[in-house]
């Protein structure tokens, strides 16, 4: 590509992400995939770094992030970030309104009221129209310089184009992370078995703290600006502000209002009551400021707050609704989670029917008693909570909730270590959330690589009884029979505390029923959301007569589960789920006992499973209909690709077999260290102290990790199965093959394209010559080998530790060989 080329695809790329991120970020619209962003800005950055002259510091390139920084510097603010007078009635802003009128001598006056929105409050300083500086609000007099951080939020104008743009201002505005962004974050986190985060507040909050810009960049932060500053900004009044920073490119909420009376901005306030809750941030409040800056001026300021401006607080939502159960999540750390399911119940614009109670204190606190009346509130967290409870309700004889002592997935005992409000489930082998973790640790990509096994897939293998440990994965070769007919997803169940389990009422609805469409039944249920579980049965059957569907024998078959459901009272009621065991019960009439069908539904956990311990020949119709109430299933195609997936995976090197049995504190590079040094398996469990200690970068933390590991029975057991299986658990012979010690005891990376070597060819070079081969940029790198396009985030940070870098002429020269001609 020439220059020319180069200049006029980098201003199409920078157009076409600028558009997407404005779409994103302003619109809330998406037009292309997340991987599709992601090759458009990987072809910007490689061209920037191609012809370096053709970077601009405001190319969407410099959004990535990359900059670390190890503290944030304190400055202080030109202007004071001040704080607002709070009032939550009507009367206090009536009062507040004749203290304006007073003030200004009953002169006529304007209001500008806009949301207060849950973020983080930040000041960004411009100069010649470039962002120069980003400081968070701190003491309001002084902050923390974010400015590499807030440079990687997308929707934030790293330079501004427009007439008449001061030589320097400052805007204000409230960072925060959308919550659906918040909700993907949760969800990845919960996948990994890490802890949550609280709230969007605290996660906007804690990322701009991020030390690693790039991190913050994948955050997906967003911002919305409301306040203009400058000694000559050329404006008189907020609203004309508002006007140009919008005009200039900065994000500003379409919320707000100008007022000329008070009643109106009551009237914004009940307007944005209940709408407040469709907008893609928290928010707790009105802000209303008086809109000219020299009326602004003559009311002046009291010794904390602005005499000219104040903030509405919306008092925080509460309704009242019935406990129905508690369900007990177990998370991958082997935490407990208790859950409370309600009857349901209109809060904050959605209707609620689950709330968290957190842990056993929580519970013990509250008093909480079966079927109590409970008070639940929605503040900042996304998940409801259980304030009180109305002890004026309580049924007669009710019995206090009891905590679980047993795990509701595995049935080991409980723990609780001194000084934690949480309880454990310390059987970190078996439990199946936790088994979950290491097995995807073993197939994931940097170890046995096994990509035809993903987490739907592990979940519902464990769930099912087919694996228990990575060693039982070498063994579904020969159960492949048995796979066929598995269901793959979960998520349509849920158990309850007695271990009974429950399938969601769409599902049971979709396979009592003929002719009817999934969707039609959960767009039905969504609509009817707020009725108890009796009201929207009933109401289905009146929906049913309305489509003239099979009519008689639909609302028959549903009238079949409205009377198991009274039939069987001793049964908890669970919003939005019904035991499985009633809805087997409708189909297999006579063919089994009911108490058989509720034992096989306590033990397993899925209707597939139920139905191969009951072992019943059923006819091809009845098992049809019964099939409507599976997820979906492993079929022969799968089947034979994650076999053939499993198969390949025994070909992996010692290295990743040892990286992928789980030995705490093993990263890729000390397995790969320790893999070359010792050769296989025996030697390294043989080894003493002082020859582990020996090894450049094994210190006692991990030599207390190799020796537990195989002190464990188990371990052993799953490694003599594993080699039993075909996989390497020694270095092969051409591996070990030394050529030289020029590089002996130096950790190396090599980073870019390579003029001599493929990406594997240099790990094995390096190795050869009794180097390490390091996968990333670290501290304790002795140097890197800087290679064509080397990414320019990787050699920042190589510059900012101190890591040399060397070119591949140079490191060629170093261990004596000659370079390709």
């Amino acid at each position: 590509m020439t220059h020319a080329e180069a200049a006029s695809r980098i201003a199409k790329l920078s157009e076409q992400i600028n558009r997407y991120n404005h779409l994103y970020y302003q619109e809330s619209k998406s037009e292309i995939s997340d991987f599709e962003f992601d090759q458009l800005l990987e072809e910007l950055v490689r061209l920037e770094t191609e012809f370096p002259d053709l970077l601009q510091s405001d190319s969407p390139s410099q959004r990535v992030g990359g900059a670390i920084t190890k503290e944030f510097q304190t400055v202080e603010h030109q202007y004071r970030m001040l704080s607002l007078g709070n009032t939550y009635s009507k009367e206090e802003l009536l009062a507040f309104d004749e203290r304006v009128a007073k003030g200004l001598g009953h002169a006529a006056y304007e209001y500008f009221c806009e949301m207060k929105f849950d973020g983080v409050a930040i000041s960004l300083v411009y100069e010649n129209g470039q962002l120069v500086r980003a400081v968070t609000r701190g003491d309001g007099t002084r902050g923390d310089d974010v400015t590499a951080n807030v440079r990687t939020i997308r929707n934030i104008p790293l330079r501004i184009h427009g007439a008449n743009v001061p030589e320097r201002f400052e805007v204000r505005g409230e960072i925060f992370l959308p919550l659906r962004e918040f909700l993907k974050i949760n969800a990845e986190r919960e996948e990994k078995g890490e802890a949550l985060l609280a709230n969007p507040r605290n996660a906007a909050s804690g990322t701009l703290k991020l030390q690693d810009s790039a991190v913050v960049a994948k955050r997906r932060l967003n911002c919305y600006f409301y306040q203009l500053l400058g000694d000559n900004i050329g404006v008189g009044k907020h609203d004309e502000a508002i006007r140009l920073i919008e005009s200039w490119g900065f994000n500003v909420s379409p919320t707000y209002l100008k007022a000329g009376k008070i009643e109106e901005v009551l009237a914004y306030i009940e307007e944005w009551r209940e709408k407040r809750f469709s907008l893609p941030l928290d928010t707790d409040g009105v802000v209303l400021k008086i809109n000219d800056y020299d009326q602004r001026e003559e009311l002046g300021f009291t010794a904390k707050t602005p005499r000219w401006a104040i903030a509405y607080k919306y008092k925080a939502e509460s309704a009242e609704t019935q406990l129905l159960s508690i369900t007990y999540q177990v998370g991958r750390t082997g935490a407990i989670t208790p859950v409370a399911n309600l009857s349901p119940v209109s809060l904050a614009g959605t209707t609620v029917k689950r709330a968290s109670l957190h842990n056993a204190n929580e519970i013990e606190r509250l008093d909480i008693h079966e079927n109590d009346f409970v008070f639940v509130e929605k503040g900042g967290e996304i998940i409801p909570k259980i304030t009180a409870v109305n002890p004026a309700r309580r049924e007669a004889g009710a019995a206090p909730v009891r905590y679980i002592d047993t795990c509701p997935e595995c049935g080991t005992a409980l723990i609780r270590k001194e000084g934690e409000a949480k309880h454990y489930c310390p059987n970190a082998a078996s439990c199946p959330p936790q088994v979950l973790g290491r097995i995807e640790h073993f197939v994931s990509k940097r170890a046995m690589d096994i990509d035809s096994l993903g987490t739907e897939r592990i979940r519902a293998l464990i769930d099912q009884g087919f694996i228990s440990s990575y060693a039982d994965i070498y063994e579904l070769d020969g159960r492949q029979s048995e796979l066929l007919g598995l269901e793959m997803s979960q998520d349509q169940y849920e158990r309850e505390t007695t271990g009974t389990l429950y399938i969601s009422l769409q599902k049971a609805l979709f396979a009592l029923t003929e002719g009817i469409s999934s969707k039609q039944i959960q767009d039905f249920l969504e609509e009817k959301a707020e009725l108890p579980v009796f009201d929207t049965l009933r109401a289905f059957q009146e929906q049913t007569r309305i489509w003239k569907k099979k009519v008689p024998a639909n609302t028959g078959m549903v009238e079949r589960l409205i009377r198991q459901l009274k039939d069987h009272p001793e049964l908890p009621k669970m919003e939005d789920f019904v035991p499985v065991a009633l809805v087997l019960e409708i189909f297999l009439g006579r063919r089994a006992e009911f108490e058989q069908i509720l034992e096989a539904s306590k033990k397993h956990g899925t209707v597939h499973m139920i139905l191969l311990e009951l072992d019943l020949d059923l006819p091809d119709e009845l098992s049809e209909r019964i099939k409507k109430l599976k997820s979906n299933t492993f079929q022969e195609g799968v089947i034979s690709n994650m076999i053939a997936g499993i198969n390949a995976s025994k070909l992996q090197p010692f290295e990743k077999v040892l990286f992928a049995i789980g030995i705490r504190n093993i990263g890729e590079n000390t397995a790969q260290l320790l893999a070359r040094h010792f050769g296989n398996i025996d030697q390294l469990r043989e080894a003493s102290t002082d020859q582990l200690l020996e090894i450049n970068g094994v210190g006692e933390t991990l030599v207390h990790s190799i020796r537990e590991f195989f002190a464990q029975t188990e371990n052993l057991d799953h490694i003599a199965r594993l080699r039993a299986a075909g996989l390497n658990f020694e270095v092969e012979q051409k591996e070990s093959t030394q050529r030289g010690t020029a590089l002996a005891g130096k950790r190396i990376l090599a980073s870019g394209k390579l003029q001599n070597f493929k990406r594997d060819e240099i790990v094995d070079f390096v190795q050869a010559h009794g180097g390490q081969y390091i996968s990333s940029v670290a501290k304790n790198l002795d140097f890197i080998i800087e290679g064509e396009d080397m990414g320019p985030s990787k050699k920042e940070k190589a510059l900012k530790l101190g890591v040399p870098l060397i070119s591949e002429e140079e490191f060629m020269k170093l261990v004596g060989a000659a370079p390709a001609s």
